[in-house]
């Protein structure tokens, strides 16, 4: 962990995040800006189709690598999300009406981009009394019933315990079905006010326990100790979770929460180790990581 300079008689434990001396962005977080005819290609479906895409609304540093092999993570139900969670760049609000149409609309550019493994997320639709959920089964079948090859890895949101929901969510016919815990129990009123950590668990546990392929991922840097990490994979492993991928932390502005630390990449291996010790099927850890980061491979 940096030091923290010092700027008042507030205990340690008591000095906010906001107030960490910040860190210059190590080497090896610096991408290339996104470039090449495959990504000018799916810019261009995306636009045409009036898609969303989590690599657009994240500020995903990957955008340029995915794109430029002809891939990318379509996020569904719009673009504005009812969770503000501080470390998020997806819009937050009241969102418009869905549109019936994007099921659809998302297959036929799979179908056009040719793409072999689809990943699928979306944004938090509390306002709904399915949460979105209806929309998301038929996303995933329409996308079967015209791609019958493409595999389907769906990222989907926190359900707020309403099974009825998740089970209509993820039996649309995908392989893989992902729910980010994002980060350590002790941070999650910070990071995540509006969901539980328990309550992210027992998603992934009754996801298992369908019959999915289940994964989940966290990001490193927001000031969790090595140890915290530890017993969340020990956690997410107990709640069968087979695949994990743990990224660092980026500020997408000013008004999010802070990076409390960049982590060096020997860390990531360190961590990468003890997934590989804990039994995950799968461990994707590293700097530029993120959920949907060699997706393909998850399968």
């Amino acid at each position: 962990m940096i030091e923290l300079p010092i700027i008042s008689n507030l205990p340690q434990s008591e000095v906010t995040v906001t107030e960490r001396k910040r860190e210059k962005k190590p080497d090896w977080l610096r991408v290339k800006l996104p470039t090449g005819e495959k990504y000018r290609h799916v810019r261009s479906l995306v636009d045409q189709y009036k898609l969303h895409t989590i690599c657009q609304s994240g500020n995903c540093p990957n955008m340029g690598e995915c794109w430029g092999e002809g891939t990318a993570t379509f996020m569904i139900l719009g673009d504005v999300c009812t969770r503000s969670c501080t470390f998020c760049a997806v819009k937050t609000g009241r969102p418009p009406e869905y549109d019936e149409e994007e099921p659809i609309r998302v297959a036929q550019a799979i179908y056009l981009m040719q793409v072999k493994h689809a990943v699928i997320t979306s944004v938090n639709r509390d306002e709904l009394k399915d949460k979105g959920a209806e929309i998301w089964y038929q996303t995933v079948v329409s996308v079967k019933n015209l791609c019958p090859t493409t595999t389907i890895e769906t990222l989907i949101p926190d359900v707020k315990a309403d099974w009825s929901a998740l089970d209509r969510m993820i039996t649309g016919g995908q392989e893989l079905v992902s729910h980010n815990l994002e980060t350590v129990r002790s941070l999650y009123r910070r990071v995540r006010p509006q969901a539980k950590y328990d309550r992210s668990l027992e998603q992934i546990k009754r996801t298992k326990e369908a019959g999915l392929r289940t994964k989940s991922g966290i990001m490193l840097g927001l000031g969790e100790t090595k140890d915290e990490v530890l017993v969340a994979m020990d956690d997410l492993r107990a709640h069968d979770c087979d695949v994990i991928t743990l990224g660092q932390y980026l500020q997408p502005t000013k008004m999010h929460i802070e990076v409390a630390e960049y982590i060096h990449p020997d860390i990531f291996a360190f961590y990468k180790e003890e997934g590989d010790k804990r039994g995950f099927s799968f461990v994707e850890s590293g700097p530029l990581v993120r959920s949907s980061y060699h997706a393909e491979r998850h399968i």
